[in-house]
């Protein structure tokens, strides 16, 4: 017997039936829970540019706008904030929810191209962009201590090999690293001695830019042998600072050991102190990871 005979020979009941099934489907529906803040995953994407020693006015003028006139004509846009600081500038853009984040992140890319010739020519790296939402917590954090190591190799291991393989995971967005300590030289001058010998900050700043550079210095190349030489300029002491030669006044050098300059080595400490900042027990250097 066909299954669809029974319904066939009785058509009322076959309609009451299906009354009945819309009936209690429409009253379960109503009875379906509603979350009034759904786990919804926006597409976003978090812009970061760094530019040491500048105002947020300037961050603000020369990086933050150029960057969001390029970025407010990326299609799918939903939502676009930013926060200018000293030196840095953050772009969070959130996107529509049908929008494929691969898609946004090659559309972010073309805009930041295309904003490259409108942002200050000294930026030392172009933005930094990565797919992840500010607002979401860290779904992992590693605090990282030794006891024979100083904290600024501590942080050096961290930042070259432990953030880079987390980060290649799958699913991880960003891999953000905290609390370690780079060795600095940070050189105190006096402007009016500077003013005196027919110089300023900008030229001091030119002359230790060029004294404190890494370049390639060429090779030797012979009959059956070439090498290639291997020299590294870079200045990593406040030693290595103090003979350095300014200008020339009179046949005569002007030196960073003038009385006039100061050099030391030093430590960032998290209130901006110069010196040795205060650890209590072992210090530690932490790691999060966000999806």
């Amino acid at each position: 017997m066909s299954p669809s005979r029974p319904f066939i020979l009785r058509p009322v009941a076959t309609t009451l039936l299906m009354v009945g099934i819309l009936l209690v489907g429409y009253v379960a529906y109503r009875q379906l829970p509603v979350s009034a803040l759904p786990q919804v995953d926006y597409p976003t994407i978090q812009v970061q540019t760094f530019y040491p020693g500048a105002s947020p006015d300037v961050m603000a003028s020369s990086v933050t706008a150029p960057l969001e006139r390029q970025f407010g004509q990326v299609p799918g846009l939903n939502q676009m904030t930013s926060t200018s600081s000293y030196g840095s500038s953050i772009i969070t853009l959130q996107f529509d929810l049908d929008l494929n984040i691969d898609v946004a992140e090659q559309e972010v890319q073309a805009s930041i191209n295309g904003a490259s010739n409108l942002l200050p020519q000294g930026l030392p790296n172009p933005p930094i962009y990565s797919k992840i939402n500010p607002a979401d917590a860290p779904i992992l954090t590693l605090a990282i201590t030794s006891k024979s190591l100083p904290l600024s190799k501590v942080e050096d291991l961290t930042d070259t090999t432990l953030a880079q393989k987390i980060s290649q995971l799958t699913g991880v967005g960003l891999v953000s690293i905290s609390g370690g300590q780079r060795p600095a030289v940070r050189i105190q001058a006096n402007p009016t001695a500077l003013a005196s010998y027919g110089l300023s900050l900008e030229d001091l700043r030119t002359a230790l830019t060029q004294a404190n550079v890494d370049q390639a210095k060429g090779t030797f190349d012979g009959p059956h042998q070439a090498y290639t030489i291997n020299a590294n300029d870079q200045l990593i002491s406040s030693d290595s600072y103090r003979p350095l030669i300014i200008a020339y006044r009179n046949g005569a050098p002007v030196r960073l050991t003038d009385r006039r300059y100061r050099a030391r080595r030093c430590r960032e400490c998290a209130a901006g102190r110069v010196g040795e900042p205060e650890s209590r027990g072992d210090p530690e250097y932490s790691a999060a990871a966000g999806r």
